[in-house]
């Protein structure tokens, strides 16, 4: 069975290799162009699984998006009989999905139907979920709608960030993927349908929803701060910059929401309920460091006020 793969982030990679360990033919790989980095934006980045396929020889398509005839003419060209799409990027219009004989499938951060969209993961903890999972779905036209063939579930950690639940949930993608492969080679699969009645939505994420509302309770403002770790960064505002928080969790004290309680070994800021202690802050324009280190040279003080 001859497999076309659709990915682009470091999310993607493991499901690709594991791929290749279990010596399914991997015809291409289709992935997002590379990207300008640098001041001068002259430096272009080519994404994880761009590499990943490199290294292992596969040929690679880069369409700017995946329409009209020459990339589906190119697609053709790889005579793949099934295609699978890990976190590409793209929305594929029903003429490259019904491209492969045998369909495409999906490998999705969350167990469908809840969290359909571009930023499961997050919203996961936003919503204050005790689990996720991943599930190996039959594409079809509708956003993340189509049968399922296979889920795992995972509990999400106290202290998890989005960073290191894609991780995880990275590896146990690429194990259910071939344990979903080697069902629906067999003939084995059993696709169910998904209710959609029960499902929640994850939309793609911009900065204005990582923005810290100081009057919302600590739990709700520490979810944020888990949610957005690494990116975007949950922010507030400090003086005449912004600043981003991370390494939160709930800490005792009140008072006026967004008024800095304690600044010494962590910093901590009064919510609408409770408080909140981080550990990592990353001033505009700066790296991410230890609050600590920033406090000394900042000389942000108790009673300041962040909005």
């Amino acid at each position: 069975m001859r497999i076309v793969f659709f990915g682009t982030p470091a999310f993607a990679v493991p499901s690709l290799q594991a791929l290749l360990q279990d010596r399914f033919t991997v015809a291409g790989v289709v992935t997002q162009p590379d990207k300008p980095q640098g001041r001068s934006r002259s430096d272009l980045i080519s994404p994880p699984v761009k590499i990943a396929a490199q290294a292992a020889g596969i040929p690679v398509l880069q369409p700017v998006r995946p329409v009209g005839d020459v990339f589906t003419a190119s697609l053709r060209r790889l005579e793949p009989d099934l295609g699978i799409v890990v976190a590409y990027g793209h929305i594929l219009r029903p003429e490259v999905l019904s491209l492969p004989p045998r369909g495409m499938i999906n490998v999705h951060a969350s167990l469908l139907p809840r969290h359909r969209g571009a930023a499961p993961i997050q919203q996961a903890i936003l919503a204050g979920d005790s689990q996720t999972g991943i599930t190996i779905m039959q594409m079809e036209e509708g956003l993340d709608s189509g049968p399922v063939l296979h889920h795992v579930s995972t509990p999400i950690g106290a202290d998890e960030t989005a960073g290191s639940l894609a991780g995880r949930l990275a590896n146990l993608g690429a194990a259910a993927l071939v344990e979903a492969l080697s069902l629906y080679a067999g003939g084995l699969a059993r696709p169910q349908p998904q209710d959609h009645s029960r499902a929640t939505y994850a939309p793609k994420l911009d900065r204005t929803v990582a923005r810290l509302v100081w009057e919302s309770s600590a739990a709700t403002l520490v979810r944020q701060i888990r949610a957005f770790d690494p990116a975007p960064g949950a922010w507030t505002n400090l003086n005449a910059g912004t600043l981003k928080l991370f390494g939160g969790k709930e800490a005792p004290g009140w008072g006026e929401p967004g008024t800095v309680l304690e600044a010494a070994g962590q910093l901590v800021i009064a919510a609408g309920s409770g408080a909140v202690g981080v550990s990592e802050v990353q001033p505009a324009g700066k790296t991410r460091l230890p609050v600590e280190a920033w406090i000394r040279g900042r000389g942000i003080t108790v009673g300041q006020r962040l909005a």
